[in-house]
């Protein structure tokens, strides 16, 4: 027993002294992202091959091979942790969303089945109802927690399709979709790509869907929808990822509802206005929808992934995902598996609980609204400098554009080898643009001001080059 017990101790040592190392390594890690390049060097590209080699015969020391992740991975992150991260609509990660993650995961838990972790499943319950409140949704809403928003559209859209087609007399989950009765799919001309991959991996094709015009911020014209009924399923955006527009959803509800059709929200971002008291009017009429999507990694700034589905009734939710079996234990509580497609899967309604908690409501309204402040100054500092803003600045999406395609272009490409900040490319009602979407808690005044020198340099620069013989 003293032989069991001493090799037990040096075990817990062991591992104490290596979440320490790496607390301290991810300290570290963090400490310096706001002072380094926010894109990773070519040097620091390149010596990822550090962590590749054939597949060792012998195990490694666990503090070796920490320090290896550390030493090659850390200098080749891009800095999204920082103030001047602006790509793909990516959060930053709240300081205790990351200390929940590391918790959470030092839990280890299945987050299918309350008889598995009834702390996640309890957790999800409790998320839900305050993504309810602070989203102004129905109380009764059922939900997922999913990877991201691609995942919450294709979970909502398939208990729309399901809800549909039950309507018609056809069981999706008994047979199938071939010889269905037709569904009819409206979608926004500037739909998102993660809406498409949906309804494409749910069986409705790219060329099947019928596409809604819209205005020049991307908005669809309600007074131009399609006809609607009992068997269509309408699309719209709370946020459109370029221009941040929203489409007028009061509007499109209003036309559904008599119709019997469904409404789907891509909120991924967007929804989140419903914290503002400043911005929510731009999301007016959300809640009159059927299904929602949205992400806890954008503007809440958990850690990836979180993906929320949300939908009405909670019954065409688990009617779509729900699969029992005899071995799968079930409780009188909500079981998450019934409501996603996954059965295994990390707890992620833990970030959201934990940045929820922590922020209140008046916390989720000021990231929102300082974000948008940050947009809107941002907007107005390259204006002044002679470059173009494309869109509406209503949210925090700013679309930069030089004098030609060429330019924004080599503008674009200048301000991400410079490192001060990072942006991506986009095309926007036919023109490039550099999108800039600040969607960090931790972005500040300074933050912008040091970004705006980076795109007016970067631009000059480009303008200079073209001028010399």
């Amino acid at each position: 027993m003293t032989g069991i017990a001493g090799s037990q101790r040096a075990m817990h040592a062991e591992r104490a002294a290596l979440l320490r190392d790496a607390a301290e390594r991810a300290n570290s890690y963090l400490d310096g992202v706001d002072e380094r390049p926010v894109r990773p060097s070519a040097a620091d590209i390149a010596a990822l091959e550090r962590l590749a080699g054939p597949l060792p015969d012998a195990p490694t020391p666990a503090a070796e091979t920490l320090a290896l992740l550390d030493e090659a991975g850390s200098p080749a992150t891009m800095a999204s942790q920082g103030g001047r991260y602006y790509g793909f609509v990516i959060g930053g990660a709240l300081p205790v969303t990351v200390a929940a993650n590391w918790l959470a995961t030092a839990w280890d838990q299945n987050a299918g089945l309350w008889a598995a972790s009834p702390v996640s499943a309890r957790l999800e319950e409790i998320a839900l109802e305050w993504l309810a409140d602070i989203l102004r949704l129905p109380a009764t809403i059922g939900g997922a927690f999913v990877t991201g928003a691609s995942m919450a559209s294709f979970t909502a859209l398939a208990a729309a399709r399901d809800a549909l087609l039950a309507r018609a007399g056809w069981n999706v989950g008994e047979d199938g979709l071939a010889g269905a009765p037709r569904l009819r799919i409206v979608v926004s001309e500037e739909v998102h790509v993660t809406v498409t991959k949906a309804l494409s991996l749910l069986g409705y094709g790219r060329a099947t869907l019928e596409r809604a015009p819209v205005d020049g911020q991307g908005r669809i014209m309600a007074d131009r929808l399609p006809p609607l009924d009992e068997r269509t399923i309408v699309c719209v955006q709370a946020g459109d990822v370029n221009s941040g527009g929203f489409d007028p959803i009061a509007d499109i509800c209003a036309r559904a509802r008599e119709a019997g059709a469904w409404v789907h929200v891509d909120g991924a971002f967007g929804l989140w206005v419903a914290a503002s008291a400043a911005k929510a009017h731009l999301a007016a009429g959300a809640e009159l929808a059927d299904s929602w999507a949205t992400d806890g990694h954008k503007w809440l700034n958990t850690p990836y992934d979180c993906g929320i589905a949300l939908v009405r009734d909670p019954g065409h939710l688990r009617a779509a995902m729900s699969a029992p079996a005899s071995y799968l234990v079930t409780s009188g509580h909500r079981e998450p598996s019934h409501y996603s497609a996954e059965l295994s899967r990390r707890s992620r309604g833990v970030e959201i609980w934990a940045a929820l908690r922590s922020l209140g409501r008046s916390g989720v309204a000021g990231i929102v609204d300082r974000t948008c402040r940050h947009a809107a100054r941002l907007a107005d500092l390259v204006r002044a400098a002679g470059l173009e803003v494309l869109n509406d600045v209503v949210l925090n999406q700013v679309l930069v554009a030089a004098d030609d395609d060429a330019a924004t272009d080599a503008m674009t490409a200048a301000v991400q080898a410079d490192g001060t900040c990072w942006c991506g490319g986009s095309t926007w009602r036919g023109r490039r643009a550099m999108r800039v979407s600040i969607s960090s808690w931790v972005t500040t005044d300074a933050d912008i001001d040091r970004t705006a020198a980076a795109i007016i340099a970067a631009a000059r620069s480009g303008a200079e080059q073209e001028t010399r013989p």
